[in-house]
């Protein structure tokens, strides 16, 4: 078996990684925290799935061209960690005149860096898919169940960095609620492609050693996609400091 260091995709994603992160950095200078957009764009050039939407800067105007309504509105700042907890998120925007009200509430937010609008996803199955770098085992992948599956019951499985589709679907079969994810009570099963592509991508920039942690929740699930609801990222303290 091939070690972490001598993995062809492993080195490839490491130096397609290190100059993504230092130009990113280099714009966040200070700042571990990427902003939800800037994570949501590099996950795309990674071929996963994240809804569409727009950056708005500060002191920019309004533009939703080309976006579908309903929309969603967050907040966006390295600095501010749990949006929907400080009254950033406003969901079912249904018009250009609401949308237009959120958004200025929203850049009046203390330390906002812009708004983030999005077209709304469909319900679908939540998970949760993460990494960190654990003192005494390195980059792991961490999967589970979104809402009162993790929050009550802590039903979440972990796996070392990075991990096969293989071994994506075996971390995904460990937790309890995965019955929802290949179907129950008649619904249809997730698309466990799309699931593994989320797993399997997340836990090789887990493995680049380059990335602290990684949060994307929620990840919804569907018969035939899967696309990154919200996500998180912070980098090294290494990387960060290099760039400065």
């Amino acid at each position: 078996m091939l070690s972490r260091t001598e993995d062809p995709a492993l080195m490839l994603a490491k130096e397609r990684l290190a100059q993504q992160l230092t130009v990113i950095a280099g714009k966040n200078a200070g700042n571990k925290a990427l902003r939800e957009h800037e994570v949501k764009k590099l996950l795309k050039e990674y071929g996963l799935n994240v809804p569409k939407g727009k950056f708005i800067p500060s002191g920019a105007a309004l533009n939703a061209r080309g976006l579908s309504y309903p929309l969603v509105a967050k907040v966006s700042s390295s600095a501010i960690p749990s949006k929907s907890d400080r009254g950033g998120v406003v969901l079912d925007i249904d018009d250009r005149k609401s949308l237009g009200r959120a958004v200025a509430r929203l850049m009046k937010m203390e330390l906002a860096e812009g708004v983030l609008i999005e077209e709304m996803a469909p319900p679908g199955v939540e998970v949760i898919i993460g990494g960190i770098v654990d003192r005494q085992f390195g980059p792991v992948v961490m999967f589970g169940i979104g809402g009162i599956f993790v929050e009550l019951f802590r039903d979440v499985a972990f796996g070392l960095a990075p991990v096969s589709e293989e071994d994506a679907l075996r971390l995904a079969k460990q937790v309890k609620g995965y019955r929802l994810i290949e179907g129950h009570r008649g619904k249809p099963a997730m698309d466990l492609t799309a699931l593994s592509k989320v797993m399997v991508t997340v836990s090789r920039l887990m493995a680049t050693g380059m990335i602290e942690e990684m949060d994307l929740n929620p990840v919804a699930l569907y018969p035939d996609k899967a696309i990154i609801l919200d996500a998180k990222m912070s980098l090294r303290s290494r990387l960060q400091n290099n760039s400065s």
